[in-house]
This record gives C-alpha cells, structure tokens and sequence, in this order.
C-alpha cells in the first residue's frame, strides 16, 4: 500500500481546518467545546460532549528497524492516548469494556478496509498486531470518555472501537512525518546523524506546534504529536496544541535515524525502545 500523501487542498487551509476529519458521529450536543478549556471543565458540559478529564491527545508514532515493521518510507502508529490537561493520564478505565478480538469487531462494524490499513502502519515490534491493539485500546480507548456507550443513542458493540480506531487512523495519515522530515533533507541513513533541534525545527511543520522526540542509545524511535478537540472524538475535530508531560530525551547532536532496510548499523548500536508505555 502506498504511502498516504496528504492533498494539497488540505494542507494549504489553516490547522484548525486542516486537521478536521470528515464526521463519523453525529453529536447531540448544543455545541462544539474545546477539550482542555475552561468550558470544558464546567460541570454543564457533559462528558459525551468533550473528553474530559482526559482532553490532551497525544498520537505517538514509531520508527521501527530492528525488527523492522511498516513501509520503509513511512512511520507507523503507536496509539491515541488522551492525556488529563495537565500532563498526567489515567489508564485502563473500563475493564468490561477490555475486547478481544478487535479484528472481529471492527468488521463487524464495516471496517474492513480500516483493518487492512491497521495491518500495515500499526504493528508491534515484539508481538502480533491484534495483541497491539487489544492493549491500546484496553488502556487508552477505554478512557475516552466521549465514546463510552451512553454516549450513543443507538448503540452496537463495538462501536465506539470502530470509531477509536477509525478517528486514530484518519489523524494518523494528516500527519506526514516522513516526508516532512525528508523535506528538510533528514533521511533514513546507516552514517548521517543529525541534531536535535534540525529534527524538532523540522517536525514542527506538521502540525504548526512542537512534537516531542524519543531517543534510545542515541537513535530516533519515536515521536509525539499533542492536540486538543473540539466537540466529542468522533468528530474528528483536532486542534493542534502543545504537549504537556512529556518531554524530548534525545541528546543534542549525533542522532542516528536508521533506515529501515539495507545496513542500517552504526558501530556499537545497541538499541533498545524505552517508551511511556506501550
């Protein structure tokens, strides 16, 4: 499957519009809030409405070589968390609601399609791609709180996976870290390091706002993109923002950004993914 290239129709709106995906739940609330506002705070907001307390999303994508998984010219997706506003988060929030068998329920759905992209740009290193999924959304759907059930008023199992899944994907492929940082003349190389800032300036075109960058022994692995939403998840209403709690950890030059395929070995490269969680 090719690699998603974002149209320039849509990258030349402005972010807030930019990173509004087509409506896949039609909200009865009387008005779209700002999750991490103070609007969203009050208690005449109900919690089908925004996502709170968890209203900062991050979606942290992965640089994957040994093993390797996904396209070589592409990052993969690592999941859709919603953080608390202030940096801390709360996981696993719903243990009746922690499914198996994602694969089933999102074709049952009608997501077949989406199942095949998951197959592709959300694998695991060291499991099998449903095992991923299981987990990322036992411990960060489940605490989405505008897609618990009674929040729909004609609901059917599964479907506020359907559209946690569908919302993370659809958010995944506007953000084009590959070929943003190719831009900037940053490629996958077995000998070119480059600096931290050179990456953060760079990836700082994607969203408008600053990501954080994850290192371990010296090698990029990771990245966190941060935003707030308007409205209910479903909507798909993104807002890009700055991201609190966490924090880049990689050392100022010498980054190693490792192609996927070929030799991708600096000397004494012992690598090993270090993350928040998985």
């Amino acid at each position: 499957m090719a690699s998603f290239v974002i149209p320039a129709a849509l990258a030349a709106l402005p972010l807030s519009s930019a990173f509004t995906i087509p409506r896949v739940f039609a909200a009865s609330c009387p008005s779209a809030v700002d999750s991490c506002s103070s609007d969203a705070n009050g208690s005449s907001v109900d919690a089908c409405c925004v996502n709170k307390p968890g209203g900062l999303f991050l979606q942290p994508q992965f640089w994957d070589t040994d093993p390797v998984t996904g396209p070589d010219d592409s990052w993969t997706i690592h999941g859709l968390w919603p953080d608390n506003c202030d940096g801390t988060y709360e996981e696993n929030c719903d243990s009746s609601r922690e499914y198996s068998d994602l694969t089933g329920i999102l074709e049952d759905n009608g997501k077949s399609d989406l199942v095949d992209y998951m197959k592709e740009y959300w694998q695991s290193n060291n499991g099998s791609p449903e095992s991923f999924w299981d987990h990322e959304w036992s411990t960060h759907g489940t605490c989405v709180s505008t897609i618990n059930p009674e929040c729909y008023s004609d609901y059917s199992e599964g479907q506020e996976v359907a559209d946690y899944f569908q919302v993370a994907v659809d958010l995944f492929k506007t953000l084009d870290t590959y070929g943003t940082l190719k831009s900037a003349g940053i490629t996958p190389s077995s000998s070119q390091t480059y600096t931290s800032s050179e990456i953060l300036n760079a990836l700082k075109g994607v969203t408008g706002e600053a990501a954080v960058i994850q290192c371990s022994s010296g090698e990029l692995y990771q990245i966190y993109y941060g935003f707030h939403v308007n409205g209910p998840l479903q909507n798909g209403d993104f807002v890009p923002s700055t991201i609190v709690g966490q924090s880049s950890n990689c050392p100022s030059s010498g980054i190693k950004y490792l192609p996927k395929s070929g030799d991708k070995k600096f000397p004494n490269s012992t690598m090993s993914r270090t993350s928040r969680a998985q």
